[in-house]
């Protein structure tokens, strides 16, 4: 049975897809990372605690926007939300680590995303993902949002036909987790070492472009959301990949990467926007990639839904408070949002709503 067909169809406009993210995303996410809060202020470490709470505190977005795909399927909600939230808080909290980490070790790095891969495979038996770092007494933390994405995904009827694609998605995630963070004299040489590897496969996107989408949950969502459906067609799971990765996906951190500038600038973190020669460069790489990424979603089912992400994207990241302060990115922005489909204002004032309640 394909979504369409189910009790509760993909929305097919922004206000019932608005609608539903009010009825039950915010609600079911926010009671979701209460709880996950609630595990994190019990940690016996101190600075495993401040990450954590910190990366529930600044990206809770992160969780709402990733949550938007079980509006596609609210009868599913009960599995795709807490999977999301959970695949989605233990990327945020091992970015916090990774980025405000006292360490630079690569194989630190790899054993914690070691986590993602295994919240993906629910055959896959936990590790000692502290192993290598001194910060380690987390009261279980990690090891159960790890469990809690396993015990959802093993209640997804077609995931084995999407599992492969997943894993892709999340080992490349994890791949420029520990490029991008270990010591700065050595990142971009591991980064472009690591693109001339891939490359041949995106001849049409930028080593910081491909880098960006590696960077992006998004792919791995819609595949969740997909693997929902019971009798999943087998080429499925490709298509979705085809369409999502790099575009979708490069839309999705570019943008991130584009409001962060002034606050990786201060920080020292390396960001991806910043290797464009010029912020015209930049808005035209941007404004390429947009059209990339609804050319390609088209060849999807429910095209309308994926354009609604696309558009959703863009007010999402264009709408964020650290645009006003920074006026080279206020001006992209504006360029970027001229001409806007009344979808993409339409959401960009739902977003800053939900920002304010939040």
């Amino acid at each position: 049975m394909s979504l369409v067909n189910q009790s509760a169809a993909v929305p097919r406009g922004p206000f019932s897809l608005i609608s539903r993210v009010y009825r039950y995303v915010l609600p079911e996410v926010r009671e979701q990372l209460r709880y996950w809060r609630g595990r994190a202020e019990s940690m016996p470490d101190a600075e495993l605690r401040k990450q954590a709470i910190d990366s529930m505190t600044t990206k809770e977005f992160h969780c709402i926007g990733g949550a938007v795909y079980a509006a596609a399927n609210p009868s599913m909600r009960h599995i795709l939300i807490p999977l999301i939230v959970a695949f989605q808080t233990i990327s945020d909290y091992l970015d916090n680590l990774c980025d405000r980490s006292t360490s630079l070790d690569p194989v630190d790095f790899r054993s914690l995303h070691q986590s993602m891969l295994d919240a993906v495979d629910p055959a896959e038996p936990l590790h000692d993902y502290y192993a290598h770092r001194e910060e380690r007494e987390d009261a279980g933390y990690l090891n159960d949002l790890v469990k809690t994405c396993q015990a959802s995904i093993r209640l997804l009827p077609s995931y084995p036909l999407v599992a492969s694609a997943v894993r892709e998605l999340v080992g490349l995630y994890a791949d420029l987790q520990v490029y991008k963070h270990i010591r700065k004299d050595l990142r971009e040489a591991a980064l472009l070492s690591w693109w001339s590897q891939h490359q041949d496969r995106f001849p049409n996107v930028q080593w910081n472009e491909f880098a960006a989408a590696t960077g992006s949950t998004l792919g791995m969502f819609m595949l969740f959301l997909a693997s929902s459906e019971p009798g999943l067609a087998s080429d499925k799971a490709e298509r979705i990949h085809a369409a999502y990765f790099p575009y979708v996906c490069g839309l999705h951190i570019l943008l991130d990467y584009l409001i962060d500038q002034e606050e990786d600038r201060a920080g020292g973190d390396l960001n991806f926007c910043s290797y464009y020669d010029s912020m015209d460069a930049t808005v035209e790489r941007i404004a390429v990639i947009v059209e990339e990424a609804k050319l390609r979603s088209d060849s999807l089912e429910h095209p309308a839904f994926h354009r609604m992400i696309i558009e959703g994207l863009l007010a999402l990241y264009l709408s964020d408070p650290k645009v006003s302060r920074q006026e080279e990115v206020k001006r992209i922005s504006k360029r970027l949002m001229k001409g806007s489909p009344w979808m993409r204002l339409f959401f960009l004032v739902n977003s800053v709503w939900i920002r304010r309640t939040s």
